[in-house]
């Protein structure tokens, strides 16, 4: 059976604690399986911009079959989103990267 792959994830992915299942939850977004409270954060597509949070259902659609999005984190609700997006702010001010969200995710990524 081929992985049809609507997404690829960070290794040091950040995970909302009302995630309980991460496993079943990371599957059911690869497969793009429906979720109701779901929320991923992305790199923004936005040349000038850092990271969005979008509805796991946005995963759903054909681009992002061809178009895998890179996954940072994932939530159970847009608040606990937005809360991911604030520690990965204040983990990249702490090393000196401040306002430069997406170069500090990058800069983990190479780092692996």
């Amino acid at each position: 059976m081929r992985i049809r792959g609507c997404c690829n994830f960070f290794s040091k992915l950040y995970i909302g604690d009302s995630v309980k299942n991460e496993r079943l939850v990371k599957w059911k977004l690869r497969h793009g399986a429906g979720q109701l409270l779901i929320y991923v954060v992305t790199a923004s597509d936005i040349p000038t911009g850092q990271l969005e949070i979008k509805h796991c259902a946005f995963l759903k659609q054909k681009y992002y079959y061809r178009h895998p999005e890179f996954i940072y984190g994932i939530a159970g609700s847009y608040n606990e989103a937005l809360d991911i997006v604030m520690k990965i702010s204040d983990e990249a001010s702490e090393n000196g990267m401040e306002g430069d969200i997406k170069g500090y995710l990058n800069s983990l990524v190479g780092n692996n």
